[in-house]
């Protein structure tokens, strides 16, 4: 009977050790796991480069003021003012605020940056029947995904004093305090692009045949281009004249087989609400869908629209 107690006991005792070991080791594995979950979730700063706005004096003053208002943000790893302008000469960039998906996405790959900024400002001499001589300082802001491609956001603000001086010291304050606006934007853009990774992961496209490039060569092909029932121009923009803009827009749609276009997609940008009104418009189009063998097929298409200024009264 003793030497049986003896062998329960050290039973006891290896299995008490056995379950010391384990617990020591989960402990040991929660402290080395746990900084690295930690560092997992930790957000990346976006990294965000300011482009030149012009060349002016008015245009390097507000360039500098634009990227000090955004390095205030805790959120943004700012590149070099210095930095970016090489990168964007590298390539060939001369201030274009009229781009591609694709050259917009050439550039922010350039600058090796998440989003960017670019844009014009001048402060420019006036005259009006009310006012003879006043200074107008503006600054064009458009801010654009560098991984898409996308314009996120732009802006205009504008201002007026009687003397140069007084209205560019204006427009610094107003582009540092819209800074903020700025900010959310680029935030609320990541986080729609890490979510649009998500669904295009788990999502599984149809896949839609590009219309040829003329109707010769979709003839060639057997295939009749879709029409629209009625062409529809987007109007000139208030916000477009305002900044005396002259721009391309370039829009892609998917078209079912009814005819109905089931996915719009701008893929040249402008900003001064002209992209907003050429989705207005192409989105009421109704087309006869494209056919091979007078099938009807699905099919994307490129559509292309010039804005200019109107001209003025007087002068047709």
């Amino acid at each position: 009977m003793p030497s049986r107690n003896v062998s329960i006991c050290r039973a006891a005792q290896f299995a008490l050790m056995l379950r010391t070991v384990w617990v020591i080791a989960v402990c040991a594995s929660i402290f080395v796991m746990g900084p690295r979950v930690d560092a997992q979730t930790e957000p990346r700063p976006i990294r965000v480069a300011v482009l030149d706005l012009g060349e002016t004096p008015t245009s390097l003053r507000a360039t500098t003021s634009t990227w000090g208002a955004l390095s205030s943000s805790s959120f943004l790893l700012m590149t070099s003012l210095a930095e970016s302008r090489a990168a964007a000469r590298g390539v060939g960039y001369a201030g274009s605020l009229n781009m591609t998906l694709e050259e917009a996405r050439d550039l922010g790959a350039a600058i090796g940056c998440d989003y960017y900024v670019i844009g014009d400002a001048q402060t420019l001499r006036r005259s009006s029947s009310a006012q003879p001589v006043y200074y107008e300082a503006y600054a064009s802001v458009f801010v654009v995904s560098g991984r898409t491609g996308r314009l996120v956001l732009w802006d205009r603000p504008s201002v007026a004093a009687a003397a140069a001086d007084q209205a560019e010291k204006l427009l610094l304050t107003d582009l540092g305090k819209r800074a903020a606006r700025y900010i959310e934007a680029i935030q609320r853009a990541q986080a729609a692009e890490r979510e649009e990774r998500v669904q295009a992961y788990e999502r599984v496209s149809a896949v839609i045949e590009d219309a040829p490039d003329d109707e010769e060569a979709a003839a060639s092909d057997g295939i009749r281009l879709p029409q629209p029932y009625r062409r529809l121009r987007p109007a000139y923009t208030d916000a477009a004249s305002r900044a005396e803009a002259e721009a391309t827009v370039d829009v892609r749609l998917d078209i079912d087989e009814d005819g109905e276009v089931s996915r719009v997609e701008i893929v040249r940008w402008a900003g001064f609400d002209l992209d907003e009104a050429t989705l207005n418009t192409v989105r009421q189009l109704h087309f006869r869908p494209a056919t091979r063998g007078k099938v009807p097929i699905p099919m994307r298409v490129l559509l292309r629209y010039n804005f200019r200024r109107p001209a003025k009264e007087g002068k047709r």
